[in-house]
């Protein structure tokens, strides 16, 4: 297109006035560079001042994580009493929440239909404690009784290590040498319900038994408008849609882990109390119940019930390998189960890093005992279900340049898409 020059005087001189191309450049070495979005970077002196301010936040962030990282632990540990039964409350209640959303959808009302799963779970545990404590019970009061039993079946495993019978005779007359506490009355029965144990036990456990089903039945009647609000309030579309997203994940795993785990150990349970009871074992039941439950144990707990079996044996079979038959029944059973039928229903959505489950297993039956291990892998699934979808630490970042999170391009694209 051509340009009508009006005046010649209205021209640049070459000599004096810049090329518009020098005049651009000359501009943008005068103007701050643009960033992203427009918005100024400091170049020279200034960027060297804003990467020290930057490295001097990341190693004061890093410094605060670790202090974390190490009080953490210890906190929780000298804190169970409040923290131990907030964490089951909250973990049974994401499993539970399915539940709550089928009778919503049934025009319940939140309140009433959280009321029916925290009933229908308390029914359910009372249900399995009983069936696992009445009878347990009766079987260790025929402990000291059945020593005798136990040293000679295991008698010729004594004489194969010689160098050990000297200890374990002694081991053994000590605990038949125990006195035994008479029964108060012969009237007086063991525990039938979980409200009856509690009622027996201190009152701090019935304080936290209370305190934790207080927490699961508020937490579930006001999930619906907690969700809405956390989704809501986001600044952005991207951000609500991701929020909901990481919400519906972490229930979506814990729910389907918990629910998928507890019918697999139930039915292995049953199958290992009718293959006990064709063999003759007493207390059939309460050998499943015992295999259901250390079952949430991974890689420990089937170990912890064969052993439990092996001594059940040995108590009261006269032969040794026919005492063996019922570990082996329940390990054999184990590995079928844990090989072949959990890894093709479960299949690889959940599917966690060995080394990971033994870490979270040590680390939280070290802080909460039993109770701990038991809500290892809930905890770990929710934990890596969060951090796969809002995001891991980038410590390297941290160290040498400015990252924070680090999470996978296509949840990146993802996002950007659902925010555009």
């Amino acid at each position: 297109m051509a340009v009508r020059v009006r005046n010649m005087a209205d021209l640049p001189d070459p000599a004096v006035s810049p090329t518009p191309h020098a005049a651009g450049s000359a501009a943008a070495a005068d103007a701050p560079a643009a960033g992203v979005f427009g918005l100024p970077v400091a170049s020279g002196e200034d960027a060297r001042i804003a990467q020290r301010r930057d490295r001097l936040l990341a190693s004061l962030t890093l410094t605060a994580g670790a202090g974390l990282m190490i009080g953490l632990p210890f906190a929780l540990k000298s804190g169970s009493e409040f923290f131990l039964p907030t964490t089951i409350a909250l973990v049974v209640s994401l499993a539970l929440i399915p539940l709550l959303q089928w009778l919503e959808r049934r025009r319940l009302p939140s309140p009433i239909a959280a009321l029916i799963c925290v009933i229908l779970f308390l029914v359910a545990a009372n249900i399995a404690i009983a069936a696992i404590v009445v009878p347990a019970t009766d079987f260790f009061r025929l402990l000291p009784s059945r020593i005798n039993r136990i040293q000679s079946n295991l008698q010729p495993l004594l004489d194969l290590y010689s160098n050990l019978e000297h200890y374990v005779n002694r081991t053994l007359r000590q605990v038949a040498s125990t006195p035994v506490r008479p029964s108060p009355s012969a009237a007086v029965s063991p525990p039938s319900s979980i409200v009856e144990l509690a009622a027996t036990s201190a009152p701090a456990f019935l304080v936290q038994m209370f305190y934790a089903i207080l927490v699961a039945y508020f937490f579930l009647s006001g999930w619906t408008r907690l969700r809405q609000r956390m989704i809501t309030e986001r600044a952005s579309f991207g951000g609500a849609m991701a929020t909901a997203r990481v919400l519906q994940d972490v229930v979506d795993d814990v729910s389907s882990y918990l629910g998928t785990i507890t019918a697999i150990n139930i039915a292995l349970g049953a199958i290992i109390a009718t293959a006990l009871y064709l063999i003759g074992m007493p207390f059939p039941l309460m050998w499943g119940g015992i295999v259901v439950l250390l079952n949430y144990i991974p890689y420990f707990g089937p170990v912890i019930a064969a052993v439990l079996l092996a001594v059940g044996g040995l108590m009261t079979f006269n032969d040794i390998w026919t005492a063996l038959t019922a570990p082996a029944i329940m390990y054999g059973t184990h590995l079928i189960e844990a090989n072949v039928v959990t890894p093709l229903i479960v299949g690889h959505r959940l599917t966690i890093n060995p080394v990971l489950i033994l870490i979270s297993i040590s680390f939280w039956g070290w802080v909460w005992g039993t109770a701990g291990a038991l809500l290892a892998v809930p905890i770990l699934i929710i934990v890596q279900t969060v951090i796969g979808a809002a995001g891991r630490p980038d410590i390297t970042g941290f160290l040498f340049e400015h990252g924070t999170l680090v999470r996978s391009r296509e949840r990146d694209a993802k996002i950007f898409e659902d925010g555009a």
